[in-house]
């Protein structure tokens, strides 16, 4: 079996993989002709929206949405960002304010998988380092890490066009990428993958660590997303995002998908690899 490792960064000293792994450049993926045993794994970060889009076209073992409305116009419910002045920066927030975000719903599969390998010791340090690698890789969205229950978390996403598409590319680049990622970042030695789920509305903000007492449609749909809807290795969006919301390059990278909660609902396609690691 062999193990091939597409990257335009200098090769890591501690990646989880066996020595002998071959590492190539982005370039050379498409000479790449893998055996029935081989697995290849891709790091897209740093590659920009064009790139990124190339890349995903070239990955033709996708999978669609299921049962989805045939030639549904994408993102079609005709909301728009509101003004930059609606949202002041998260200093000048102020408790009980009303403003409306994206909110990005996070969890690393598998609950159930971790938990019956794992001690809850191990399991709470690996949600851990998901939390930190997720605040990394949304650094550059401003996005804020809003609620933390210790198994999954929500982000509070500005109402910015630049935010939501940082954090958008963000996702994409996690789940190309997440058998690399969860070997080299989060240290996790079994078949795990990312779980994203995004949606819009309203909310009365109140601070990281105070917001038990916070209730709102918008967040009761987003955890409901996150948790009955959304599938493992995919970004799963709520019909009532903005229409700005995902960059034009990508938008044929999603699906459309069975309502949920009289919502429509978008997917991103799923990547599969030559060897599949879940």
């Amino acid at each position: 079996m062999g193990i091939f490792i597409f990257t335009d960064k200098a090769p890591s000293t501690k990646t989880g993989f066996s020595k002998t792994a071959t590492v190539q450049n982005l370039a050379a993926l498409a000479k790449h002709s893998p055996g029935d045993n081989d697995s290849s794994y891709i790091d897209v970060s740093g590659l920009d929206n064009a790139e990124l889009k190339k890349l995903m076209v070239y990955i033709k073992d996708v999978k669609g949405g299921s049962s989805g409305e045939e030639g549904a116009k994408f993102l079609s419910s005709n909301l728009k960002l509101p003004s930059s002045s609606a949202f002041p920066g998260w200093k000048k927030m102020q408790p009980g304010m009303n403003a409306p975000f994206y909110l990005l719903y996070c969890s690393i599969e598998g609950k159930t998988q971790l938990d019956s390998r794992f001690s809850e010791k191990i399991v709470a340090a690996i949600h851990k380092r998901f939390v930190e690698f997720l605040q990394d890789n949304f650094e550059g969205s401003d996005s804020l890490l809003w609620m933390n229950s210790g198994r999954d978390c929500l982000f509070l996403v500005p109402p910015k066009q630049k935010c939501i598409e940082l954090t958008i590319k963000a996702c994409l680049n996690m789940l190309i990428s997440a058998p690399l990622f969860t070997l080299e970042c989060l240290d996790i030695t079994m078949p795990a993958n990312f779980i994203f789920a995004l949606h819009y509305g309203s909310i009365s903000y109140k601070p990281p660590g105070k917001t038990g007492t916070v209730v709102s449609d918008a967040i009761n749909f987003v955890f409901h997303l996150g948790t009955k809807k959304a599938e493992l290795g995919r970004l799963t969006l709520s019909g009532e995002l903005p229409g700005v919301s995902v960059p034009k390059q990508l938008q044929d990278c999603f699906v459309s998908t069975k309502d949920f909660e009289g919502r429509k609902i978008w997917q991103s396609k799923k990547f599969e690899y030559p060897k599949k690691w879940l």
